[in-house]
Parts: C-alpha cells; sequence; structure tokens
C-alpha cells in the first residue's frame, strides 16, 4: 500500500474480477477472433529494480500514483477508451513533442494567459509518454505540473479530435476515472452486478432519502459518483437538484429515463419544455421536441402537448391534494404580483408534497409555470431543496428574504429592468380589480389581457417597442404589465416608453381610468444627452381630472388645485434629477399608499395589456411628424 495509503493492487484486482466484455468484444469472443486471456487487463507488477532502472533511463523519480501502480501492474490494457494499452517500465518514454505542438499553443498566450494555459504550452516538450496502443491519442504526464504530493498532471491528447487535452490531476485520478468509465459503459448489462455496482445502487437509495429530508448537498455528492459510475436513477435525481439549486438554462435538463415513466411527466417533461422555449434559435420549433431518451408515443405526445402550452403563456402546474390546492391559491397572488406571498404560501405547503415516482424528488412543474416559475428563484429553489418533503422530518431552512421592496422609491435605483434607459410609466386605478383595466383603458372594445409573455433567458425590457400595424404615426399606445398593489389599487406598468414623455398632444389616461374612484398617472421619462428629465403627474377621479403637472427641467405645466404634499414647486425644486424623481416617488407613495412589485415587473410575470393612444389626434389645423433614427452598431 502506497501513495498515501491508495492500495493499487487491490483497486487493480477488483476492476479485473469486475471485468466484462463490452458488446464489441463480446461478439469477437463468440465468432473465436479473440480469447478471454487476450482480453486480460493487468500485468505481472514490476519489480523495484525494474521501476528504478526505468527511472535512471529518464533521469527522474516517478510521481507516486505512478509508480505505484507500476509496483502493482506493470501496464494496463483500458480497452474502452482511445489509450488501448498502457506499457510497461521499461517501454515508457520522453514524448518530445514530435508534432511541434509547442510553438503553435506558445503563440495563442498573451498578457491574459492563466497560468494553467502556460503549463499547457510548455507540456509537450517535456512530457512522458505512457501509452504504447491508441488510436491515435498520447497519455502524456507533465514533470512540470505538479502538485504538493508530487504528482504530476496527466493529459490525454486525442490527436483526431481537433479538442485541448484533458487534465487530470494524477496518474491515479486518471485510472480512477478510467474506472468509472468502464462501470458506466456496462451499466445497462443485466450481468453487470457486483459488489461496486450494489455499492452506488445502495448509495443511491440513500440519497433519495437525503434529498426528500432536506440533505440535498449531501445527497448530491453520492449522486454525482453514482452518475459517474452509470448507475440508474443517478441521472434523473441529480438533474432534479441541478435544475433547482442553478436554474433553467438552455436545454441544459437532464432527467435520464425518468421522463420515459408516465408517473413523471407531469414534472419532468415541462421543465424540458422551458428550456426549449427559452432557446432563440428558430429554427427548433419545426422539429419534434427531444426529450433526451426512448419514450412511447403516448409521452411524446403528451410532451409536444406541454410545449405548445408553455410557449403561448397557458401551461399551469396543478398537482393533486394539498400541495396542488397550495399551488393554485400561490398562483392567485402571484396573478397580480404578490410574489413574496405566493412562495410563502408553497413554502408552507412543501412538506405535504408527495412524489408521483420513487424517482422525483422536488415539484419541479413549478418551474415551468409561467407565472409561478418565475417565484421559485435561484435561492427559493435551494430553499425548497433544504425543506423536508413527503413526509420527512427534518429542520426547516431559515426563509429567504423576500424580494420586494415597499413602496415606490426602488424605481430611482439602477436595476437590471430598468436600466440603461429607465423611461417608465405607470397607472393606478382605485375599486376596481386588475381584469377591468381592459375595459377602461384597453386599445379598443375587444381589448383583453395576455398570458404572462415567455422570455429568453437574460431578457430585460427594451425602451423601444415597434410601432405595431395599422397604427397612426401619432399614436402612443402603451404596453403595460396588470396587476394590483398591496393597498388593493389595480395598476398598468410600462417599462418601456417609447416617447419623450408627454408632448402637446398628450391626453392622460387618469380620467377613464377613474370610474371606480381615484386614478393617478406618473410619468418619468429620464433623459439622454442634453435631454432633461421629463416628470409627469395627473389625478383624477370618477372620470373628471382633478390636477395634473408636467415639469421639463425648470418648466412647469400644470392644471387644477395640486396638494401641497405633491405640488413640484415644494417637492421637486432645489435638488438634482435624481432626487427629484426620488423625492416624486416618495410623495405618491405616501399621498395613496401606492406600491409596485419589483419582481414580478423584472420577469415578466404579469399579464399585459394594449393601452389605448396616450396621445389624441390631431385636430384640423395641427400639423404632426415624427422621424425614426437607426444607429448602426460599431
Amino acid at each position: 500500500m502506497d501513495d498515501n495509503g491508495f492500495d493499487w493492487g487491490t483497486f487493480l484486482r477488483r476492476w479485473q474480477d469486475e471485468w466484462v466484455p463490452s458488446e464489441d468484444e463480446a461478439m469477437e469472443l463468440e465468432e473465436g477472433e479473440t480469447t478471454l486471456a487476450d482480453l486480460a487487463l493487468a500485468a505481472p507488477p514490476a519489480s523495484e529494480g525494474e521501476v528504478a532502472d526505468a527511472e535512471r533511463r529518464l533521469g527522474t523519480r516517478l510521481p507516486p500514483s505512478y509508480r505505484g501502480f507500476l509496483l502493482a501492474s506493470n501496464g494496463w490494457a483500458l480497452r474502452d477508451d482511445s489509450i488501448y494499452q498502457l506499457g510497461a517500465a521499461h517501454e515508457i518514454g520522453w514524448f518530445g513533442d514530435p508534432f511541434s505542438m509547442t510553438p503553435m499553443y506558445r503563440e495563442s498566450l498573451d498578457e491574459r494567459a492563466t497560468e494553467q494555459q502556460v503549463l499547457l504550452a510548455g507540456m509537450w516538450e517535456r512530457a512522458l509518454q505512457l501509452e504504447t496502443d491508441s488510436d491515435m491519442s498520447y497519455a502524456l504526464l507533465d514533470p512540470g505540473d505538479t502538485d504538493e504530493d508530487g504528482e504530476w498532471a496527466l493529459y490525454v491528447y486525442k490527436g483526431w479530435s481537433g479538442e485541448y487535452p484533458t487534465r487530470y490531476p494524477s496518474f491515479r485520478a486518471y485510472m480512477q476515472r478510467r474506472y468509472e468509465s468502464f462501470h458506466a459503459e456496462r451499466a445497462q448489462l443485466p450481468e453487470f452486478v457486483n459488489d461496486t455496482t450494489r455499492a452506488r445502487d445502495a448509495n443511491v437509495a440513500r440519497a433519495r432519502e437525503e434529498a426528500l429530508s432536506g440533505r440535498w448537498e449531501a445527497a448530491r455528492e453520492l449522486l454525482a459518483v453514482a452518475r459517474r459510475y452509470g448507475r440508474p436513477g443517478a441521472w434523473g435525481m441529480l438533474g432534479q437538484l441541478d435544475v433547482l439549486a442553478q436554474g433553467v438554462g438552455h436545454g441544459g435538463a437532464t432527467f435520464g429515463g425518468l421522463v420515459a415513466d408516465p408517473r413523471c411527466t407531469d414534472e419532468l417533461v415541462p421543465v424540458l419544455a422551458l428550456a426549449r422555449a427559452r432557446d432563440s434559435r428558430p429554427h427548433l420549433g419545426a422539429h419534434r421536441f427531444p426529450l433526451g431518451v426512448e419514450t412511447d408515443d403516448g409521452i411524446q405526445a403528451a410532451a409536444d402537448a406541454i410545449l405548445a402550452r408553455v410557449r403561448d403563456g397557458s401551461y399551469r402546474y396543478a398537482p393533486d391534494g394539498d400541495f396542488g390546492r397550495a399551488v393554485a391559491e400561490a398562483r392567485e397572488a402571484a396573478r397580480w404580483g404578490d410574489t413574496d406571498g405566493a412562495w410563502r404560501v408553497i413554502r408552507a405547503a412543501l412538506p405535504s408534497w408527495s412524489p408521483p415516482a420513487p424517482g422525483l424528488l422536488a415539484p419541479l412543474g413549478l418551474l415551468a409555470d409561467p407565472v409561478l416559475g418565475p417565484v421559485v428563484t435561484r435561492e427559493r429553489g435551494r430553499e425548497l431543496l433544504a425543506t423536508p418533503r413527503a413526509g420527512r422530518t427534518g429542520t426547516a431552512p431559515e426563509p429567504v428574504p423576500d424580494l420586494d421592496p415597499p413602496g415606490l422609491s426602488w424605481l430611482a435605483e439602477s436595476q437590471r429592468w430598468n436600466a440603461p434607459f429607465g423611461s417608465y410609466r405607470c397607472l393606478w386605478a382605485e375599486g376596481v380589480e386588475p381584469e377591468a383595466l381592459p375595459g377602461l383603458v384597453g386599445q379598443d372594445a375587444d381589448a383583453d389581457l395576455t398570458a404572462p409573455p415567455v422570455r429568453p433567458a437574460g431578457w430585460f425590457p427594451h425602451d423601444v417597442r415597434p410601432r405595431r400595424d395599422g397604427e397612426e404615426p401619432w399614436e402612443d399606445r402603451a404596453v403595460v404589465a396588470v396587476g394590483r398593489t398591496g393597498s388593493g389599487w389595480a395598476f398598468g406598468f410600462d417599462p418601456a416608453a417609447r416617447t419623450r414623455g408627454p408632448g402637446r398632444l398628450f391626453v392622460s389616461p387618469a380620467a377613464d381610468a377613474s370610474r371606480g374612484g381615484r386614478a393617478v398617472v406618473l410619468w418619468v421619462c429620464r433623459g439622454r444627452d442634453d435631454m432633461p428629465r421629463v416628470f409627469h403627474l395627473s389625478v383624477a377621479e370618477r372620470g373628471e381630472e382633478l390636477y395634473a403637472y408636467t415639469l421639463r427641467g425648470t418648466d412647469v405645466e400644470r392644471s387644477g388645485e395640486v396638494p401641497a404634499a405633491l405640488d413640484p414647486e415644494r417637492v421637486l425644486s432645489g435638488v438634482g434629477d435624481a432626487d427629484r424623481e426620488r423625492r416624486l416617488l416618495t410623495a405618491v407613495e405616501g399621498e395613496f399608499g401606492l406600491s409596485l412589485p419589483r419582481h414580478a415587473l423584472a420577469e415578466g410575470i404579469l399579464p399585459e395589456l394594449t393601452t389605448r393612444s396616450w396621445n389624441r389626434a390631431p385636430r384640423e389645423g395641427e400639423a404632426f411628424a415624427y422621424a425614426t433614427v437607426t444607429v448602426s452598431p460599431r
């Protein structure tokens, strides 16, 4: 036993004892082209003298793990890799860079090159070549890339691949990975059962209990190892943990054979559909929805239907039982912007969630729901994983903080959703439900709310919306996200106002929105270059405008009697534009008790409505002109 206590003899004997031929090798055996003796992996151990002779010939002492390997087996047949045979002590030698790789790699180095890139560029000339038979591939130990234990990094270069070499921190790490790959390549063979497979399968079962008990990080460690060994179930479970802990990326979710289980369809397929719907490549829509594994026609048809609903925003996650009822309650809260309240409902119900199939670890279907998916942020996904579920007991995790700040003053901050443009406008209507806004300010009699749109990953509102077909040049229809404030006002918020603020044709929608009580319209246009900021406030009640003002720089246009708490001479004078905006937001919040849900607006959770124009038509004798400027990227 050497190499810091690692027993090479035991390891290699286990590998040899567990070895069974691959499908191709089994065919060669059946046809008599080879014998089992020909397929042996190990060689007799080298003696200390043989290793010492090799070290004298090479002029260096070999690294510990490779030296220990030779003393246990003087060579090895890998078979399942592009490296077919590792040579004996007397067969290894310096690589010498016969293909002149060094100049090519050094040419790519610049002042930003990492230490690892510099080491790789010099590796070719100083590396020790270990393989004696391969498919144009090389196993190279680098004495210039060492660690504190004296181990040399091992690089595998596949000359036919066009790829960079794969680095392993030591020879032992390389052999361990090859042993794992040997297991993974035979995991589906029914006769491939041994102590190692039984131990890894037991760890998969243990990982399931750990995950359902909230100890997901311990479960992930067990599953990561089991997946490298190709153990059934490890892929699907590990994929679930990763999606909740890291979020849904472009096509990044993998659930293995679990997808073929119809009991898992409602939890797993929607997540795959969401990743595909977010992918911006247009050609994907014309191809069949790939699930990553072979499934029957029923599952494929269900998957295609789920993908269509995810794409058009009509998908709804609807599990059974108490958890399903909590999901419906949470969706109603999040539907109009209360994402923090929605998460509290889900958090409280998580212990009641029960997996419809043994391989399921968490309610992943939440992530694909267009309303609830954005509620489950990465931090909340990890809180979900740390919460005991399915009847398991354990300590509940510390709740993650709420996402929405109170009030309106957060609008003055530089946030992802409003940077770098920042203009926005909003109307609030008192005494009406959000569903009533289309009838009050919709673009026509048939106006209605649209489903929350499916946003590409990394989406944020743009400040220029395309002009719609049939829209007159003077028209300024807002596309607003519709929701409800904590104090019960309905609102419509446009984070992408495309004009420079209210102009001479502007007509505030406050009067139309005030049929149920009061209505407030706020418009902040952050000037660019030498353009001043524009601030507009208008308030109406029962169909009549009470007061309004528009401030451009130092010029104020006003009408009606503005309350002192909102008067621009008091609120907006004597400070810069940024402080003006913050003061105005604070004043409006204090006067009316208004707020907006930042997270719902930033993530596009809310339904949208196209309003009627915020400009009136030009009257007889009035001229109207507009210009479009296109700036080409440099």
